[in-house]
């Protein structure tokens, strides 16, 4: 199962990958600010991504890792 992983406390809350999720599970935070701030982006369901990085990939800041799954 793919992973989407976050630099909290780097976000700016600029939203550009909540708009390019084909699946819609990119979301702002709904109660943390973060060091800087903002309200940080976050995945709250993840065994809904499927891996397509295109958040990791629109993300200015370059705040947010996708892990794929090993093949086995």
């Amino acid at each position: 199962m793919p992973r989407v992983i976050f630099n909290e406390d780097r976000c700016k809350g600029c939203e550009l990958c909540n708009t390019v999720c084909p699946v819609n599970i990119v979301k702002m935070h709904k109660d943390k600010i973060n060091k800087t701030g903002y309200t940080p982006a976050t995945v709250y369901e993840m065994e809904k991504c499927i891996g397509c990085a295109q958040c990791a990939r629109i993300c200015p800041d370059s705040v947010i890792v996708v892990e794929k799954e090993a093949k086995k």
